[in-house]
């Protein structure tokens, strides 16, 4: 378990996770290093003043997503994820007013009644995608992490299922997509590339990942390469592929299926 957060620790069972998920498992405290260590020092001022100002007004707002790794309990012959491995990911939908048609975990704010991040993320994955939580196992929580553009401050819940059963949009005004996406296709060089938002952010660009219905990038995207680095199943790819988010978006759908 993660010292990130431990209000509802009763509910994680870290030794539940196959054995080719441990070595994410075991270097969780490492993931908001590696995601910190690809913003530039100015950014990472940046997020902390907005933290602190968060904070100190009373702004800002807990929040947990939820981490779902899919797959076979035997790892692959090389000891890395196995072939059919895969990470639960949403879109947003167009119409929302706050991040329209980004991909993401799902997750959300927390409510009163919530006991804490791992019931925050089950209840939001329930509602976004229909997913039967009793099919799958909460195995730690990362450190909390701050975006400082919604004034969240997140915690995501590592989780693991064997089969976590049918998955699809419970809300079209919500949701656009979501999907189990092959771990494969995160780990593929082909599919890597740096984004930022505009031309004032380009200094602040960040691991993003191209695939066939979607643009992982930003929060969503850091966190994904974060733990791809501290697992060890990162690749060398070419991070001095860097595009703006409209030219990456344009690009979304031409490379067929994800690889």
């Amino acid at each position: 378990m993660s010292a990130g957060d431990t209000r509802d620790a009763v509910g994680l069972t870290p030794d539940v996770g196959p054995a080719w998920l441990k070595p994410l498992v075991d270097n969780l405290s490492q993931v908001r290093g590696a995601f910190r260590s690809r913003l530039p020092a100015d950014a990472l001022a940046m997020m902390a003043a907005a933290d602190a100002g968060a904070r100190l007004t009373g702004r800002g707002r807990d929040a947990a997503v939820l981490v779902l790794f899919s797959g076979s309990q035997e790892p692959a012959p090389a000891d890395g994820p196995p072939a059919d491995a895969d990470l639960l990911v949403t879109v947003r939908a167009d119409t929302l007013r706050h991040h329209a048609g980004q991909a993401a975990f799902p997750g959300g704010a927390t409510d009163a009644d919530d006991a804490g991040p791992v019931a925050t993320a089950l209840r939001e994955a329930r509602e976004e995608t229909g997913l039967d939580t009793t099919r799958l196992h909460p195995l730690a929580t990362m450190d909390r992490l701050f975006i400082a553009p919604s004034g969240f401050h997140v915690v995501p819940v590592l989780a693991y299922s064997a089969d976590p059963g049918p998955v699809s949009v419970v809300d079209e005004g919500e949701t656009a997509v979501v999907s189990r996406v092959p771990l494969r296709a995160f780990v593929n060089p082909e599919n890597r590339l740096m984004v930022y938002r505009d031309e004032r952010s380009r200094r602040w660009a960040g691991p993003a990942f191209l695939l066939n219905e979607m643009l992982v990038w930003g929060f969503t995207g850091q966190v994904i390469s974060a733990m791809l680095d501290v697992a060890g199943w990162a690749e060398p790819w070419d991070t001095h592929d860097v595009r703006g988010l409209d030219e990456a978006m344009a690009l979304v759908g031409e490379g067929g299926v994800a690889r």
